[in-house]
């Protein structure tokens, strides 16, 4: 049991950042960046005094010249996690609680009271995470304040459909806030049966959950209502998010959430803006003329375990205009995917690699066929794709269609053509897919540069 003390600095800390941090206004990118600058050198200031290891990587760097710290990414977060966290927490002790939790499905157990989280490691590099009280009520109130569509004083149900649950995601449950979580291993029919109990209002899950429950919804078997569909973990594929709309009539939100902080969330248009009160991004840009880069935060508002010029992995694209919701925040078109799942094809002339961006290969299979309700594309070498789709009505594995085939091909012939790359061979084979603990990746590189 928590002591009357703690639950009151909890709630006192959730109050403030719910009512006041989201009044702060800014007009202009100029006025949000001189205000990460001045929290940014104050936090550096603090993590270089509390990290050794963040403080032997910025020797003969000053707090001022911050960008021009080296930079860091998860592999050399878990090589020095012992160092570099704030908490004097050995990572051997927290990884031994976070298999634990994960194996037996209770993650309420802490570390010195920290919740300790662990990635999903679809990258093959598992991620550890520390989330002291403190940033555990910063963490909901931040959450509250942008996710709820009626604020924290209307009552709301939340179902949220995750890989594996935690205190953080836990903390949610607030006042008059209930908080379901569903794990992603339990059967379909499980969460349906509990779903229809439960009713709830505002529903979270990965994209190729809420996909699996919009079809569970259009046969009659799910008849929910949420008021709020949110879409996290997976990317948010847009004949994913066409169904799902049409389904539930109504615009699917996203969260852009990984073990190294909240970075974005959607607003009232549905526009994702990054979360730039918290956390300053620096892109790396992977394509100026199509706006692609790669995220580089840190974020100042995490001291447990610090995160400060850490590289991302993934690739975001830059909206070309200004959301209508009028926010100066960074609008994102889409998170497109993980820079692993770039594809590659061989240049005609030069025999250099030619990169292939997920999302040209998205657009060219959803726009081969309006009946196209599925698909997956992996390259397991280069200039070799195997590509599965399913049929709208086919309920058997045998989806494939010359007509649509042939058009795929031909869509694929024209983006090679266009950037003067041999045509891959390419191999059909059936669809087969089952939302669960797997994260989806629709279009994914199975192959190592």
């Amino acid at each position: 049991m928590k002591r009357l003390s703690e639950l009151t600095n909890t709630m006192r800390i959730l109050y403030h950042y719910v009512c006041t941090r989201y009044r702060k206004g800014w007009n202009s990118r100029a006025e949000i960046e001189q205000w990460q600058e001045k929290k940014i050198i104050k936090h550096v200031l603090y993590i270089r005094q509390k990290s050794p290891f963040y403080q032997q990587l910025w020797q003969g760097i000053t707090d001022d010249q911050w960008r021009d710290f080296p930079l860091i990414d998860k592999s050399i977060m878990m090589e020095h996690f012992d160092q570099l966290n704030t908490l004097d927490i050995a990572k051997r002790e927290a990884m031994e609680i976070a298999d634990q939790a994960e194996q037996t499905r209770d993650f309420e157990p802490t570390l010195q009271g920290v919740t300790i989280g662990l990635s999903s490691g679809t990258s093959g590099n598992r991620g550890l995470f520390l989330v002291s009280p403190q940033e555990q009520a910063q963490w909901t109130g931040t959450v509250l304040a942008k996710l709820l569509p009626g604020g924290i004083r209307q009552p709301e149900k939340i179902a949220f459909f995750l890989r594996a649950n935690s205190n953080l995601y836990e903390s949610v449950q607030k006042g008059k806030l209930q908080f379901c979580y569903f794990d992603l291993l339990v059967p379909i029919t499980t969460h349906i049966e509990q779903l229809e109990r439960y009713r709830p209002s505002l529903l979270i899950a990965p994209a190729s959950m809420l996909r699996l429950l919009a079809e569970q919804q259009s046969s009659g078997l799910l008849t929910i209502e949420p008021r709020k569909i949110i879409s996290v973990a997976e990317v948010l594929d847009p004949l994913d998010r066409q169904y799902i709309e049409s389904v539930f009539m109504q615009k699917v939100h996203q969260v852009y959430q990984c073990t190294e902080g909240f970075l974005g969330a959607t607003c009232e248009y549905g526009n994702l803006h990054l979360n730039e009160d918290i956390v300053h991004i620096e892109k790396e840009m992977l394509d100026q003329q199509s706006r692609r880069f790669v995220p580089i935060i840190t974020d100042f508002s995490r001291v447990s375990q610090p995160i400060i010029r850490y590289r991302l992995n993934d690739i975001l694209t830059e909206a070309a205009e200004p959301c209508p919701c009028g926010s100066p925040m960074l609008t994102i078109e889409q998170i497109e995917g993980r820079c692993d799942d770039i594809l590659y094809v061989t240049h005609q002339t030069t025999a250099e690699k030619v990169p292939l961006f997920p999302d040209l290969i998205t657009r060219a299979i959803i726009g081969a066929s309006a009946g196209i309700e599925h698909y997956r594309v992996i390259q397991y070498q280069i200039n070799q794709l195997e590509i599965s789709y399913r049929l709208t009505g086919k309920t058997d594995h045998i989806a494939q269609d010359q007509a649509v085939e042939a058009q795929i091909i031909h869509r694929i012939q024209h983006i090679c053509d266009t950037l003067q790359a041999v045509m891959p061979a390419i191999t059909f084979t059936a669809y087969e897919f089952t939302p669960g603990i797997i994260k989806l990746r629709r279009v994914e590189r199975k192959w190592a540069l």
